[in-house]
């Protein structure tokens, strides 16, 4: 199955009643800036480590700045193993925008 579209109400629901991961994909400066609460850092010199750690029969959300990149991501873990995985639609903008 491949990755699905989530809105950000969608995830603000899935937040208070599962665990889900979330892969925050955009640049260093931006993730520090600002990112969704208990996000990872996904890049490439760590993707390795990251993905032996995150849980594959949780959801895995991944976000970007407007949820254009992130599909590419969400795609690429989805062919990794990761089942239930998503794209955040608009992206760590409109979560901010919230």
């Amino acid at each position: 199955m491949a990755f699905q579209h989530l809105s950000i109400s969608d995830l603000k629901s899935m937040l208070e009643t599962q665990t889900v991961s979330i892969v925050d994909i955009r640049d260093q400066q931006s993730f520090m800036a600002g990112h969704i609460e208990n996000a990872i850092h996904l890049h490439q010199e760590n993707m390795d480590e990251v993905l032996l750690t995150l849980d594959m029969d949780q959801p895995l959300v991944v976000c970007c700045y407007h949820g254009n990149s992130s599909q590419g991501a969400a795609d690429f873990l989805n062919d990794k193993g990761f089942d239930d995985t998503y794209s955040l639609a608009g992206g760590y903008v409109a979560w901010a925008a919230e």
